[in-house]
């Protein structure tokens, strides 16, 4: 072994690796201890050569105890490692150390290369607060003071504390996957190759040849040049053996059974409760719909749409007789993209709309669109407002044309939102300061951290990647989304919306209109749209969750007074908030953490935005959105006015208009590598009811309440198999006939393989 262990102290184990590198330990038990008998270490930790450290490493047997509770001789032990834990906030931050600390989003951009890299500071301010992220103390930027310096493009050695850093077989899989994408590495050299051949799908089979026969270089092209600037081993991954084609990409679910059916205004209205981004449909209250942005500032952008435009296709239903029965419902995304729709369509390739989309709930369960609002801001007078067009469903000829490139602009918006909110802001970036007040607050003996450890797996290292790569000045996220370099800042003004315990399941389908109280039945709701594949599976997730910490947190916590009374816990909560959340420590919807319930809600929402609600929006990414024309990102062209040449080629060709008004082929091919990597679960993968040790602790009631978890899950995962099989529910697999299998928990062979499964449910963000 390694290391040396120079003393034990009831259930404490000092290691001192005295190796000349870094060592792995994963657990230790120690037989026959006297006065103990066996100890059991759990430790899943680097350890560092003992001149790294300024202090001894601790490591404590798998016992739980709360603070109060803490056997007299581990006290100072426990204190000290949070102490050590928390850092002096000072110094650049290096791979040994494990500090956990706070610091804003100050580091998206880089100055240095000219007004164009640089980025608003994001977190700390009124007007654009946002989440923390982990401090890493890297230098300021010599051209901002304000702005941490960043690393090269492609290092990947960002300072997260080591054990947050990915397995070694994750991080190989994660490399192996990165390889095949079309890393900013290539950008120059592709880019040069598609503006001397071939900027523009042609035709839409020209985007199915990238599935089954990847993209044709040119004629005599000789990719010498392309190794002198690229490693080969870069490139022998994207090129296919015979060296003629290159950038082959799996398959879409979207697409595997049927090439067409995605096209269909069924299957446009089933992805807003089935697809990657089931969380933004509402159920709608008033007819015509209306704004809250500010009329002073933005002027009137209440909706256009009439009666006339949408009750002729209402199935003889009026709008009143549909309101009242809860039967239209909308996907909304004019306000938050209003304030910037100017900007963008001036300063970056983008051009689009803010779009209101209109549904019907049909007898049989599924969701007719009944018209799409395209809205501009009318900046050029002096009456500030909205400048809208309402489009309606046709079918056939230029009509029909029109409609189909109203539902791509909806689904634009759509993207952005999900890329930019529902994933990246709601998932990865609130959770980061719940992993750092966590293990800053709570000692490994606590059973609130036993509780929570799981769920923040891998996050803050993936976060830390993103940063570097995805969410960056230039990176793929502002090369392949319509915000383009407005994209994070959008996202902070988006936060200040932001509300903790409507992250709850329940609470966000009751706000958004989708389902209505119901005491009589389970979780105290009943949905409006009754198959609703997220909202019907999510539901029996959440309760399993929530059951399984009601009977985890009253083992250690019999009453209020205890939670109270726990130093720890109020600490870490208080930091969360004041720090972790700063920007909205004021807000009055936080729990007050002075009842077991309040312990019991908030562990049940972080739990389940870590596991189930970024599994809905993260693993399906690839199997819809991989089919860039079915979830196109960019729009570069409004709708062609008639009389003009482009509205003539909509008439005469309208696959070639519309792939010329979609995201871009370079753009396609940069957005797909993306999701393709980042829809990939790993082979290491730990899901939903699954530990990584079954010693986790040595307490028997929490370990029996988690085989109960776990056993409800399997029962869970049967019911949803069941319930893809039933015909009348419409919108478990759709015209497009896929299942919905993004909340299948954990029990399957998947589970093991790892791989674009589009099904499974991590125990944490942990891509």
């Amino acid at each position: 072994m390694l290391c040396s262990f120079t003393a034990i102290q009831l259930n404490s184990l000092p290691p001192i690796n005295h190796h000349h590198s870094q060592l792995y330990i994963k657990t230790v038990t120690l037989e026959d201890v006297p006065g103990h008998g066996q100890l059991h270490f759990v430790c899943n930790s680097w350890v560092y050569p003992a001149h790294r450290y300024k202090h001894d490493r601790v490591f404590f047997a798998n016992k739980t105890y709360l603070p109060c509770d803490t056997p007299e001789p581990l006290r100072l032990y426990r204190e000290e490692e949070l102490i050590n834990l928390r850092g002096d906030q000072s110094g650049m931050l290096k791979e040994w150390d494990r500090v956990y600390d706070y610091a804003l989003y100050n580091d998206l951009g880089s100055p240095e290369k000219g007004s164009d890299h640089a980025r608003l500071v994001l977190g700390g301010s009124e007007d654009y607060p946002y989440p923390r992220r982990g401090r890493t103390g890297r230098r300021p930027n010599k051209d901002d003071c304000k702005s941490e310096s960043r690393l090269p493009l492609l290092s990947f050695n960002i300072y997260v504390p080591r054990d947050e850093r990915f397995s070694q077989v994750k991080f190989s899989d994660f490399l192996a996957y990165a390889l095949k994408s079309v890393g900013q590495v290539l950008v120059p050299e592709i880019q040069s190759i598609f503006d001397k051949t071939f900027n523009e799908f042609d035709t839409f089979q020209d985007v199915l040849n990238l599935y089954e026969g990847g993209v044709k270089l040119p004629d005599g092209y000789n990719h010498t040049k392309l190794r002198q600037c690229v490693p080969w081993e870069f490139l022998r991954e994207l090129l296919r053996s015979d060296g003629e084609r290159f950038l082959k990409f799996p398959v879409p679910d979207v697409i595997k059974e049927d090439k067409t059916a995605w096209r269909t205004d069924i299957e446009f209205g089933r992805e807003m409760l089935a697809g990657l981004n089931p969380v933004v449909i509402r159920r709608l209250e008033e007819f015509p719909p209306t704004s809250k942005l500010d009329p002073e500032k933005y002027g009137n952008q209440n909706s256009s749409f009439s009666r006339e435009h949408i009750e002729k296709n209402m199935n003889g239903l009026t709008i009143s007789e549909a309101i009242e029965q809860n039967k239209l419902f909308i996907l909304d995304h004019h306000d938050a993209l209003i304030p910037y729709l100017e900007r963008i369509n001036k300063d970056t390739n983008t051009r689009t709309y803010a779009s209101r989309t209109l549904l019907l709930l049909q007898d049989d369960g599924t969701l007719k669109p009944l018209a799409i609002e395209l809205s501009l801001l009318n900046f050029q007078s002096t009456e500030r407002g909205a400048i809208s067009r309402v489009i309606t469903p046709a079918e056939h000829g230029i009509e029909g044309s029109i409609w189909q490139l109203a539902k791509a602009y909806a689904a634009v918006n759509d993207s952005g939102y999900h890329h930019l909110i529902s994933h990246w802001l709601n998932t990865h970036a609130v959770i980061e300061p719940f992993i750092i007040a966590t293990n800053r607050q709570l000692s490994v003996l606590h059973p609130i951290y036993k509780l929570l450890h799981p769920h923040f797996r891998d996050t803050m290292y993936i976060n830390a990647l993103a940063r570097q790569v995805l969410i960056s000045a230039g990176g793929f996220l502002e090369r392949t989304v319509y915000p383009g370099k407005y994209s994070m800042e959008m996202s902070s003004v988006i936060y200040k919306n932001w509300n903790f315990t409507e992250q709850a399941l329940p609470a966000d389908l009751l706000k958004r209109g989708v389902a209505v109280p119901d005491p009589s039945q389970p979780n105290g709701l009943r949905l409006l749209i009754e198959d609703y594949p997220y909202a019907v599976d999510g539901l029996e997730i959440w309760s399993a969750i929530k059951d399984w910490v009601d009977e985890y947190c009253s083992f250690y916590y019999q009453s209020d007074d205890i939670v109270q009374r726990d130093s720890e816990l109020q600490s870490w909560w208080k930091e969360l908030r004041e720090e972790g959340h700063g920007d909205l420590k004021d807000k009055p919807w936080w729990p007050k953490m002075q009842t077991r319930g309040d312990l019991i809600e908030t562990c049940t929402i972080i739990i389940w935005v870590a596991t189930a609600l970024h599994a809905a929006v993260n693993f399906g990414q690839y199997s819809y959105a991989g089919y860039l024309l079915n979830r196109p990102t960019i729009s570069r062209r409004l709708l062609p006015e008639q009389g003009t040449p482009e509205y003539a080629e909509l008439e005469s060709d309208p696959e070639l208009a519309i792939l010329k008004t979609i995201t871009a082929q370079f753009q396609t091919l940069l957005g797909i590598s993306l999701i393709e990597v980042l829809s990939r679960h790993s082979t290491d993968e730990i899901y939903l009811g699954q530990r990584d040790t079954p010693e986790w602790t040595s307490d028997t009631t929490p370990k029996q309440a988690f085989m109960r978890f776990s056993n409800k899950l399997v029962n869970i995962e049967q019911r949803i198999a069941s319930r893809n099989t039933d015909e009348r529910l419409k919108n478990r697999v759709g015209p497009v006939n896929v299942p919905y299998t993004l909340l299948y928990p954990n029990t399957s062979d998947y589970s093991r393989s790892g791989g674009l499964t589009g099904k499974g449910v991590p125990n944490s963000i942990s891509i």
